[in-house]
């Protein structure tokens, strides 16, 4: 399946009949996926169905063999490297927390400010008014405002994920790829995390990778189920726990 033009020119991201094979497997198939802006999306899928691959693919991280990968509309992706792609406003945030622990939980914040910098520069980079009133309220957002001045590694495990989405929201993305939050968190950290992902969505397009259902229930929207490297199905959850299809391939296992 590819998407038209016209539903290019409403997305944020989009993505038309893009595949990527390893060594004549097929990770990615004929996949077609478009993101609104402002949107919230969670991916579900078996292991295997492509979900990582999918976000190597818009990092530019990987380069697809055949499809189209556009992002606010006319920027082409495949022609980008990953670090350009990161600094068009792309975030991703990966499974497993990347903060500096033995850091505060501002200088975090302070070195993702810093962003494009070389890590050595970032390091001796001071935030301007504008940085810190940035800051100030990227805190707000992640409610992680009075753990400013401790060490990042004295955080709990749900709360180093809420620093890591504040480190990437500093830098203003316009579209966040967050891959399994909730892993490994209590309940009161993963409901928590859903308030604040739903919280950044509208100002921020939002795509989710997760296996835990009932963190997917909370985020309450649109769900893609991903199998063998291509859309499976898509719907509010209820509609695709109810899908024959889901049920046989993912669900029902």
């Amino acid at each position: 399946m590819s998407l038209s033009i016209s539903h290019k020119e409403k997305s944020i991201l989009y993505m038309s009949g893009v595949s990527k094979s390893f060594d004549g497997f097929k990770a990615i198939n004929n996949l077609s996926l478009l993101i609104e802006p402002g949107e919230l999306r969670a991916i579900i899928g078996p292991n295997g169905a492509g979900k990582t691959t999918m976000m190597d693919l818009i990092t530019g991280k990987l380069r697809p063999d055949v499809g189209d990968i556009f992002f606010n509309q006319d920027v082409d992706l495949t022609q980008y490297s990953e670090a350009e792609i990161a600094n068009m406003g792309i975030g991703r945030k990966f499974q497993k927390p990347t903060v500096v622990e033995t850091l505060t939980v501002f200088e975090n914040m302070e070195l993702a400010l810093a962003g494009k910098r070389r890590v050595r520069d970032a390091l001796f980079f001071k935030s301007t008014s504008a940085g810190l009133q940035r800051i100030d309220e990227v805190f707000t957002t992640i409610g992680l405002g009075d753990k400013r001045n401790l060490l990042a590694g004295a955080l709990a495990h749900g709360e180093k994920q809420r620093l890591e989405i504040g480190m990437l929201l500093a830098q203003d993305p316009d579209l966040l790829l967050v891959d399994e939050p909730a892993a490994g968190m209590t309940d009161d950290e993963t409901e928590k995390l859903s308030v604040l992902l739903k919280s950044v969505a509208g100002e921020h397009s939002v795509v989710v990778v997760e296996h835990d259902m009932e963190f997917i229930r909370a985020l309450d929207t649109r769900v893609t189920v991903l199998h063998e490297g291509s859309v499976l199905a898509e719907g509010t959850l209820e509609q695709v726990q109810n899908n024959e299809r889901v049920i046989e391939v993912y669900l029902g296992r």
